[in-house]
């Protein structure tokens, strides 16, 4: 019987082809960046907003075509909701490294982030985190954590200068829901209007999962405070808004850190006159007004429509500050690029990106905010 040949070749190309095509296939390595918030919950909107900062940076850097020790870099977003709270931020923590990516961004509140930071130290995976501003984060002596603002003592100290030296006030009180942050940046604002010469006339607690604040904002007004500063987030914030109004609080400003200082916090407050009675805080400045920050911003509307608030250009600067590192480091692994991360020098879209010894932003900026018509427009 005779062979028949005449498709042999075909074949052998197709296989060579293919042999040809298989080192490349090889090259392409995986780095996966954890990221941890709260997306679930009343603060999923936080969360929604910074995972998609760093899901953005990711699709960014694969678009790129990003190259290390000669291997194409594919990027992964491994995505965990800790529900801001600090029992689920840990297991989430655990996750990631249990799962050995590549770097963390996270978490968003500072009640989650400080007892993560713990896990992560003890598995050696880098972490930045975008929105945890209390002090505490970087004097536990880590050399894998970074902060990428300004931190509770820059937010609650300018937030009490501005209220005594540009605002006048007098007397005020203070209101914190018990968090890491909430009670941090309330001390400090507390301490440092006292320091300038206010009066504290009162100091109130509630929970980060409270909406009737009534009976503490009724002892507070018969103190006659010319503000009220709250530590806590704007889930809580929009209906102390409400019930102010309705006790005739009217003429009493809301002062508040980056937790209340969201867009989202005049839809909370539901039309109450007293959004405009608000002053926050959060640290940089806004995106429009840095270099490259308008079509930033344009970007992310078009890939997230109405879902921005407060930290997703962070989110997004703090995955390319890993990535910066692991190209300084011609490395994705955690023991060989993260010793590199507090050299950073990055122009990022909230900073040019330096870091103190302790993981601190150098230099980090801070910009006042206050509600004109419904929408938050820049103070200073």
């Amino acid at each position: 019987m005779k062979a028949n040949f005449t498709n042999v070749a075909p074949v052998a190309l197709a296989l060579v082809a293919a042999a040809a095509a298989w080192p490349a296939a090889q090259a392409q390595q995986l780095v996966r960046i954890g990221h941890v918030g709260p997306v679930s919950g009343p603060q999923a909107h936080y969360g929604r907003d910074n995972e998609n900062g760093a899901r953005m940076a990711v699709d960014e850097l694969n678009a790129q075509g990003v190259t290390i020790a000669g291997k194409k870099l594919k990027f992964e977003l491994i995505a965990e909701d800790d529900a801001a709270d600090p029992k689920q931020g840990t297991a989430a923590a655990q996750k990631l490294c249990d799962a050995k990516v590549n770097g963390v961004v996270g978490h968003l509140n500072s009640g989650t982030t400080l007892p993560a930071s713990k896990v992560y130290a003890g598995c050696g995976l880098p972490m930045i985190s975008p929105s945890a501003t209390n002090p505490q984060l970087t004097a536990l002596g880590y050399k894998n954590v970074f902060r990428l603002l300004a931190n509770d003592n820059s937010l609650g100290a300018g937030l009490a200068e501005h209220a005594f030296k540009v605002l006048k006030l007098k007397k005020v009180a203070v209101i914190d829901d018990r968090t890491a942050y909430g009670q941090g940046v309330a001390e400090v604002f507390k301490n440092t209007a006292r320091k300038l010469g206010m009066e504290v006339v009162s100091e109130q607690y509630t929970n980060d999962r409270a909406v009737d604040f009534t009976a503490i904002l009724t002892a507070i007004k018969s103190k006659k405070p010319d503000g009220i500063f709250f530590g806590g987030m704007d889930p809580q914030a929009g209906p102390m808004l409400r019930q102010m109004q309705q006790l005739g609080l009217t003429k009493a400003y809301l002062f508040g850190g980056d937790g209340i200082c969201t867009e989202k916090l005049a839809d909370l407050a539901s039309g109450a006159r007293t959004l405009g009675n608000v002053v926050c805080a959060i640290g940089g400045l806004p995106v429009d007004k840095l270099p490259g920050g308008q079509d930033w911003r344009k970007r992310y509307d078009a890939k997230f429509p109405k879902q921005f608030q407060v930290y997703s250009p962070y989110t997004y600067d703090a995955t390319m500050v890993l990535v910066d590192a692991m190209k300084r480091a011609n490395s994705t692994d955690p023991k060989v690029y993260g010793p590199l991360i507090v050299q950073t020098n990055y122009q990022g879209v909230t900073a040019k990106v330096q870091f103190e010894s302790n993981g601190e932003l150098k230099n980090p900026a801070m910009s006042l905010y206050t509600y004109k018509q419904g929408k938050r427009v820049l103070a200073n």
